[in-house]
C-alpha cells in the first residue's frame, strides 16, 4: 500500500528538563463520563437532505453546535537518549585496549530531552473529562488544555491505553459545552463525515478547531498491529486530517461523535510533514465506550501478543509443500517450550483459520486479533492439524516482565 500511516500529532525537540510523574486516583465508578445521542437515523437523513438547500444548512449548525467543545492540546513529555564515545567502546569491544584498560568505558551518558506536542480533543462531560489519543497524551509529563474561550488549563491522565490509542483526561472545570457519543455501529459509507481538531499548531491562533468536510469512505478497516497500536475496525473519511488532529472528533451530520481521528496515509517521511491526501482513519466510538468503560472500573487495560508462537501467512507454496488443506490462515512455524500457546496445546504445523470467529487470514491479523483482547480474556483459536480441524481455548496471560 502507498504511502506511510503517520500518526498525527505534531512534535518539536527542545531543552532538556527533569521529568515529571502523572498519577490520579479520580473515582470514575459514580461518574456518568460521557452522555449518548438519542437521535434518530430518521433525523440524520432528513439533516442530509437539508445540506444543499441552503448556506446555513445541517453541516453549519453541527460545526456550530459541535464547536466549543473541541480543545488544543499542548503536551511536555520527557524523553531519555544515550549517547557514546566511539573511543570509550573501542576501549571496552578491542581485546588489545581491554588488557591496559580492564574493560573501562563504553557505557556511554543518557541525556534528558524535552520534547513538545501538539495534538487535540474533545469534551465529553460538563464536569472536564476529555478523549484524545493515547499517542498525544498518554506519556505526557505535562498538559495544558486550551478551550475555544480561550482559557486554559492543567490536565491530568485518569487512564491510558496504548493499544487502542484511546486516552481519557480530566480538567477541573463545571459547565462546559460537551459532545455527544453516537452510534459507529450505524454508518453509512457515503454519509457526511466532519472532521475538527488543531492541524499544525492552527487552533492557538485564534482558539477556534478547523473544520473539514467529507464522507465516510469505508468502515470496520484493519490496518493491523504497528508500532504498539492495534488499528482495527476504523472509520476511513476523506474529510482533510492532518498532522495534529490527532485526538479531535470525527463527527455525523447532527454533530454527534462517530469517531476520532487517529492517522493518515501520507507520503510525507516525518509526522512534521504529514498532510492530508484523503485517507484518513478514525477510531470508532463504540470501541472508544468500551475502553472507557473499563476505566471507570479503576484499572488498567492489559494486552499480550506475545504468546510464545511464531507464525507465517498461509500460501499456495506451504499448501503445496506440506498438503494442507485449509484456504487460508496462518501456519504455526514454531512454539516455544513453556510458552501460553505450548501449554494451551499449539503445535508446530497447526494452520489458525480464526480466534473468537473473527476469520484469520495473515499473521499480522493473528495479531491484531489477539491485541483486541484484554488479558483474561479467553481466546477460542480453530485451527487445522492435518486432516483435522479443532479448537483450542486459551485464557490471555499477563505479558512477561522484562
Amino acid at each position: 500500500m502507498n504511502g506511510l500511516v503517520q500518526l498525527l500529532a505534531l512534535i518539536s525537540l527542545t531543552t532538556q528538563l527533569p521529568a515529571c510523574t502523572k498519577t490520579d486516583n479520580h473515582d470514575l465508578k459514580s461518574s456518568q463520563v460521557y452522555t449518548n445521542s438519542s437521535v434518530a437515523r430518521s433525523v440524520r437523513d432528513s439533516l442530509n437532505d437539508q445540506v444543499s438547500n441552503s448556506r446555513r444548512n445541517a453541516i453549519t449548525k453541527a460545526v456550530a453546535k459541535a464547536s466549543g467543545a473541541v480543545v488544543g492540546i499542548n503536551v511536555t513529555e520527557i524523553h531519555e537518549q544515550t549517547y557514546y564515545d566511539p573511543w570509550e567502546q573501542m576501549m571496552q569491544n578491542d581485546p588489545f585496549f581491554r588488557q591496559f584498560f580492564g574493560g573501562r568505558g563504553g557505557g556511554g551518558y543518557t541525556q534528558r530531552y524535552q520534547v513538545k506536542e501538539l495534538g487535540s480533543g474533545f469534551i465529553i462531560s460538563p464536569d472536564g473529562y476529555i478523549l484524545t489519543n493515547d499517542h498525544v497524551a498518554g506519556k505526557a509529563s505535562k498538559i495544558i488544555i486550551t478551550t475555544t474561550m480561550g482559557k486554559q488549563y492543567d490536565a491530568r491522565v485518569i487512564n491510558t491505553d496504548p493499544v487502542s490509542d484511546v486516552c481519557l483526561l480530566k480538567i477541573d472545570a463545571n459547565d462546559l459545552p460537551y459532545l455527544q457519543l453516537g452510534n459507529s455501529d450505524d454508518i453509512d459509507v457515503g454519509e457526511w463525515a466532519i472532521a475538527m481538531g488543531n492541524p499544525f499548531g492552527l487552533f492557538e491562533k485564534n482558539n477556534k478547531p478547523t473544520v473539514t468536510v467529507g464522507v465516510v469512505s469505508n468502515s470496520g478497516v484493519n490496518l493491523g498491529y504497528q508500532d504498539g497500536r492495534n488499528m482495527r475496525e476504523m472509520i476511513q473519511t476523506d474529510a482533510a486530517i492532518s498532522s495534529g488532529n490527532s485526538g479531535g472528533p470525527l463527527l455525523n451530520i447532527n454533530g454527534d461523535v462517530i469517531g476520532m481521528n487517529a492517522t493518515i496515509f501520507s507520503t510525507a517521511q516525518s509526522g512534521m510533514g504529514a498532510g492530508s491526501i484523503g485517507l484518513g482513519f478514525a477510531i470508532p466510538v463504540n470501541r472508544i465506550k468500551v475502553i472507557v468503560d473499563n476505566f471507570r472500573s479503576g484499572k488498567s487495560i492489559q494486552h499480550n501478543t506475545a504468546l510464545g508462537f511464531v507464525g507465517q501467512t498461509l500460501d499456495d507454496n506451504m499448501r503445496d509443500q506440506y498438503g494442507i488443506a485449509a484456504s487460508s490462515g496462518v501456519l504455526i512455524m514454531g512454539v516455544n517450550r513453556g510458552s501460553a500457546a505450548d501449554q494451551a496445546g499449539i503445535q508446530a504445523g497447526d494452520v489458525i483459520t480464526s480466534v473468537n470467529g473473527d476469520p484469520v487470514k495473515s499473521d499480522e491479523e493473528l495479531y491484531s486479533i489477539v491485541a483486541d483482547h484484554k488479558v483474561g480474556d479467553v481466546l477460542i483459536f480453530n485451527l487445522v492439524r492435518g486432516e483435522n480441524s479443532g479448537t483450542i481455548r486459551m485464557k490471555l496471560p499477563p505479558a512477561a516482565r522484562k
